[in-house]
């Protein structure tokens, strides 16, 4: 598990996810051209639930599109 601090939009927050989640995440920002903290933004600002099942969703999400295809 790692801890990472985000500056997210008016705020510092910090994320606990398994590290091949924060992988994912690099990987998915990288193919979108954009940051990791843009990307958590993105999801902070659609979630429902706690940041870091959100973050998990999300991933599970792209990387289920991927396979479909």
């Amino acid at each position: 598990m790692l801890k990472k601090s985000v500056q997210l939009t008016g705020h510092q927050t910090s994320v606990l996810l398994e590290e091949a989640f924060w992988d994912a995440l690099k990987k998915l920002a990288e193919e979108r051209k954009t940051s990791v903290r843009q990307l958590i933004i993105t999801v902070d600002n659609h979630r429902t639930t706690n940041l870091a099942s959100a973050l998990r969703v999300f991933v599970l999400t792209e990387l289920q599109k991927k396979l479909q295809k």
